[in-house]
């Protein structure tokens, strides 16, 4: 489980709304949370699923963590899986696949 920059991001990314199970069509969710990449972003509301990636909380101010996506892509790639093609292990599908790496 992720632990987030302050209080109001970790509101903002668990919202709860009774009207819509999809973010993405509720108006009142601000924020995307990618766990597998660890990436932040605006919710786009425009009928899809698009978001603006953010490097910064908006209501503290403080740098969110690096986005992981290249190095999602590569580890897959290093372990012979093709996300496009080949089923993807159920622990690349949030943040547990980081917990198996060396740590930098």
């Amino acid at each position: 489980m992720t632990t987030h920059c302050c209080e109001a991001m970790s509101r903002q990314v668990n919202v709860q709304c009774d009207q819509h199970d999809d973010p993405f069509a509720c108006p009142d969710a601000l924020i995307k949370f990618s766990a597998k990449f660890q990436e932040y972003g605006l919710i786009i509301h425009d009928g899809g699923t698009s978001s603006s990636t953010i490097d910064f909380c908006p209501w503290c101010g403080r740098r969110l963590p690096e986005s992981q996506r290249d190095r999602w892509f590569d580890e897959l790639e290093r372990r012979g899986i093709d996300p496009w093609e080949d089923e993807v292990p159920a622990d690349f599908e949030d943040d547990r696949w980081l917990a198996t790496l060396p740590r930098d």
